[in-house]
């Protein structure tokens, strides 16, 4: 009795972990989904545009990643669930182990009582005790084996309607698994589809070499006027702080880069909806071999006409234009800085205080990039320049 006790206790701690990261995982299933279909909607409105270009391809690439990324959430909720299963059987079969044992027990003791049962029996058995003090132990074990009897019972049926619980449950999470099979098969048909209009359009791209080579180097300009406009800012500070005899941030802004730190991770985008379709750091061009793309910041691909808005509480520091590269804004929180560019046009001046979500531009449509929507966001230490990525929101 005690065994079955301790394995059913342990048997409740473990599912609720697997409950737990079970949750966790659909979680993450549900977002990639959202995602996905986002891309979908974005991939829909490029493919308006017969022309082949370079934000279709990133568009099917970051959808793609995505899409593998889902059926691993998939593989993972799978492998969740026969974990599940193999411990339900498991514990089915030992509440069924147990429930038989208990019956035999309980058979035997209607038996014994059956024999027993005349109350003539129970008093000779009393009143041939040896002494009073005898006649009070009897009496008692009576009175328990009474009561033991009604537990068993008791027991009995409650492992009996846990068993039926845990026999639907299976059931359940086996329909369960039947269906994320099926899905997993449509997603890979979905990624082998995508795949080919990859392919596709990396073909096509690759015959415009030339104009691609042109564009990068133009991308690469623009990178470099934004990354001085900064250094440039970052320098003007320091002067600044010089003349005044101290490089220390006032208390406000020691709290509000402290505040900024203990929200990493937890940002809301730059967008109201988007998705990344350049990624941090050095990586390979997605057509011209043998070429490094190098990104101080990510890309985010969104809706035509959507509003660029600050991703927390901070001062507007620059506003100004790129040549050739549209509208930036910097925003300082504190020690760090937030630069959002390729804007058409800006809601905000240098030196007004900005709040968490606050519209701070409009995003910049390339109509002869097929209405290409991207906004372009990086996020400083002072000069150092740290990844998007890892302090929005996922």
């Amino acid at each position: 009795m005690r065994s079955l006790l301790l394995s059913f206790v342990f048997f409740l701690v473990s599912l609720s972990l697997l409950g737990q990261s079970l949750t966790d995982l659909r979680a993450k299933k549900v977002n990639t989904s959202q995602v996905i279909k986002y891309t979908s909607s974005l991939l829909e409105k490029a493919r308006q545009n017969e022309k082949a270009s370079l934000g279709k391809l990133q568009l099917l690439n970051s959808q793609i990643q995505n899409r593998n990324q889902l059926i691993q959430n998939i593989n993972d909720e799978i492998s969740f669930l026969d974990g599940y299963i193999d411990e339900n059987t498991a514990v089915s079969s030992m509440l069924n182990g147990d429930l038989e044992q208990l019956k035999k027990e309980y058979a035997a003791m209607i038996r014994f009582a059956m024999k027993n049962k005349n109350s003539y029996d129970m008093l000779i058995f009393l009143l041939s005790s040896e002494n009073l003090n005898q006649a009070y132990k009897r009496m008692l074990y009576l009175r328990r084996y009474a009561q033991y009897r009604k537990s068993q019972a008791e027991v009995i049926q409650a492992i009996s309607s846990l068993l039926e619980e845990k026999v639907a449950e299976l059931q359940e999470q086996k329909a369960q698994k039947a269906q994320l099979l099926a899905s997993k098969n449509e997603e890979t048909q979905q990624l082998l589809s995508e795949k080919k209009q990859q392919n596709q359009q990396v073909q096509s791209l690759q015959q415009k070499q030339r104009t691609l080579r042109k564009k990068l180097r133009d991308q690469q300009k623009e990178q470099e006027k934004l990354n001085q406009e900064i250094e440039r800012l970052l320098a003007e500070e320091a002067r600044k702080a010089r003349e005044k005899g101290s490089f220390e941030m006032t208390p406000e802004q020691k709290l509000l880069a402290a505040s900024f730190e203990e929200n990493k991770g937890r940002m809301p985008w730059p967008v109201e909806r988007g998705v990344i379709t350049e990624r941090f750091g050095v990586h390979a061009h997605a057509v011209l071999k043998n070429i490094q793309v190098k990104s101080n910041g990510i890309d985010i691909s969104t809706d035509e006409g959507a509003q660029a808005r600050s991703v927390f509480n901070g001062e507007v520091s620059r506003v100004f234009a790129i040549s050739g590269g549209n509208m930036a804004v910097i925003i300082r929180h504190g020690s760090f800085l937030s630069v959002y560019s390729n804007l058409k046009e800006v809601f905000v001046t240098a030196g007004q205080q900005v709040k968490t979500k606050q519209t701070i531009g409009a995003v910049f449509t390339d109509s002869s990039e097929g209405n290409k929507t991207v906004l372009k966001f990086q996020v400083w230490r002072e000069n150092q320049k740290l990844n998007p990525e890892h302090w929005i929101s996922r």
